[in-house]
């Protein structure tokens, strides 16, 4: 199980899909953890089984165990979090920005690994929940330490092209029962 049975798996209609993950491997200027956790957290993030297994399974080679439960509680915690905030904002009524979540958060301040790699996990795991609230946020606290833009913008890559790959197999498998 890998990226590569991914690529392998994409149609020919997608070949922009499968040149884009094979590059995000091989030319990524994140390091290890921070690639592999994107890749992990954002997988899991598309709820896709396959793009999960076949991501997990490399990952695994790639992560600590630290690293991969911390990579898969970014996307635990974002995927609540992205609903909540990104509901708050689209009502509008800035009275609900004031007021308490009620969340409980305490992974991410305590998420077991370096907290920028988690925070970039965060970060790439709200693009593909589309939360602009929490992008801000994700991105102003990797700012603050010190993050490039490009590794920020390529964290956002990642989880567009992961979401992507997700999308055309889920909707190949769909279409093969058609």
């Amino acid at each position: 199980m890998s990226v590569d049975n991914l690529k392998g798996a994409l149609p020919d209609y997608a070949k922009d899909v499968k040149l884009n993950l094979g590059s995000l491997v091989t030319t990524s200027s994140l390091g290890e953890q921070q690639l592999w956790g994107t890749l992990l957290a954002c997988a899991a993030a598309t709820r896709s089984q396959r793009v999960i297994a076949e991501i997990a399974a490399e990952a695994a080679d790639n992560l600590s165990a630290e690293a991969f439960r911390a990579a898969k509680g970014a996307a635990a915690i974002m995927a609540m979090n992205n609903v909540y905030y990104r509901s708050m904002h689209l009502i509008g009524d800035e009275t609900y920005a004031t007021m308490p979540a009620k969340l409980r958060m305490t992974i991410i301040g305590n998420p077991g690994v370096d907290k920028v790699d988690f925070e970039l996990w965060s970060l790439a795991v709200s693009a593909i929940g589309g939360c602009g609230r929490c992008l801000e946020s994700h991105e102003q606290v990797l700012r603050k330490a010190g993050l490039p833009r490009e590794q920020i913008q390529e964290a956002i890559r990642i989880a567009a092209v992961v979401n992507a790959v997700a999308a055309v197999l889920e909707s190949e498998a769909a279409l093969a029962t058609v």
